[in-house]
């Protein structure tokens, strides 16, 4: 599955194991292992913008997911197999994942990790709008989560 990363942004960010946490949530929800996905890291400022533009919400955010209007399934008709296709973008704050960090007592990993299983739920056309789209989003988020870092545990433990 191929996964951009683009830190613009002057936090530092682990890009390898974001794109191995993009990859493992990929696939442990089924997705097609030619999908393509853009992760851009970005500052409050920008953030702000983007959120404040698409979202009409004053101040930066942690996570924008931006899907792509029409996924198609195959490149042609008469092809079988789906073909590559642009998830689309998760855009991360990590200046905001930092306060968010601290606040909910956990490291910063941790958080920028629920960030970015967050926003690929939201490029796969999961929400949060109402009680029963939240509780259903929020809980394939935890089962994601709870089984990257069990396997990240076991990674460890093999060294």
């Amino acid at each position: 599955m191929p996964v951009e990363i683009a830190n613009e942004s002057d936090v530092p960010v682990d890009e390898a194991g974001l794109a191995l946490l993009c990859r493992f949530v990929l696939a442990d929800l089924g997705v097609n292992a030619l999908a393509e996905l853009s992760v851009l890291v970005v500052d409050v400022e920008y953030m702000a913008s983007l959120n404040e533009r698409w979202m009409g919400e004053t101040g930066p955010t942690d996570v924008l997911a931006f899907p792509m209007d029409e996924l198609t399934t195959a490149r042609r008709p008469d092809e079988s197999q789906p073909g590559p296709s642009l998830l689309g973008d998760v855009v991360l704050c990590p200046a905001v994942a930092v306060r968010q960090a601290a606040a909910a007592g956990h490291s910063f990993e941790d958080e920028i990790h629920l960030l970015t299983a967050h926003g690929i739920l939201h490029l796969l056309g999961y929400d949060h709008g109402d009680p029963e789209e939240e509780r259903e989003m929020f809980g394939v988020q935890a089962r994601v989560l709870r089984s990257w870092q069990a396997r990240r545990r076991e990674d460890r433990a093999a060294r």
